[in-house]
């Protein structure tokens, strides 16, 4: 699958407004676990071969906020589980700083099964998880989307602007008010990327705590 086609599939998804999930509050998080375990042993792409365990998400199935991540690295891989590791660990810590638990929230990535050596997801990779990441969006139906990651922000937003060009904007996915900022992996690799991190954060909340 090309990039070109990969945005226009993600413009239609954008465009079309359709919800075809709409269960009852204490249905979701029933419909959510039967869901991952349909899809564990999915094999829509390449990187099914090489996974130990599919990280379909998790958290609160009726949060007002869903985080977006790229892909499960070694840790989640292991473990099953998204975020992780250090870097689910600083995440902890970011998401404290705004108050926020991480058991507040529903936590998933754009594609489920780990790249090769924690390369970026291929356009097909990312396309053939994506239906399960707008079902997920359209079970939960959180009030905000806060994307961590350059390529989960390509990919959702349909651009191939920079991280800087997504920062401190307020985006829209599926018309959900959308939020960008860096991977707790990157800031994990690159502490002076902290500050500006900080400021997606505060920027993210007043919002958020309105």
């Amino acid at each position: 699958m090309s990039r070109k086609a990969l945005l226009q599939y993600l413009e239609m998804l954008q465009t079309s407004g359709i919800r075809e999930f709409y269960p009852a509050p204490d249905e979701k998080a029933e419909l959510l676990s039967e869901l991952a375990q349909k899809y564990a042993n999915c094999q829509n792409c390449a990187l099914a071969q090489g996974r130990a365990n599919l990280v379909y998400g998790e958290g609160n199935a009726h949060s007002r906020l869903m985080l977006i991540g790229e892909g499960p690295g070694e840790q989640e891989d292991k473990s099953g589980r998204p975020f992780v590791g250090a870097a689910g660990q600083l995440l902890d810590k970011m998401l404290a700083a705004i108050q926020i638990q991480r058991s507040e929230i529903y936590i998933a990535n754009i594609v489920k099964c780990r790249p090769p050596g924690n390369r970026n997801p291929l356009p097909e990779e990312r396309l053939a998880c994506l239906p399960y990441l707008v079902e997920q969006i359209e079970i939960i139906q959180p009030q905000f989307l806060l994307i961590m990651g350059l390529v989960a922000a390509q990919t959702l937003l349909g651009n191939t602007e920079s991280l800087g060009w997504h920062r401190l904007k307020v985006h829209s996915f599926m018309g959900i008010p959308t939020y960008v900022s860096y991977h707790p992996a990157a800031l994990l690799r690159n502490p002076q990327w902290k500050h500006p991190a900080w400021e997606d954060l505060q920027f993210f909340q007043k919002a958020f705590k309105a």
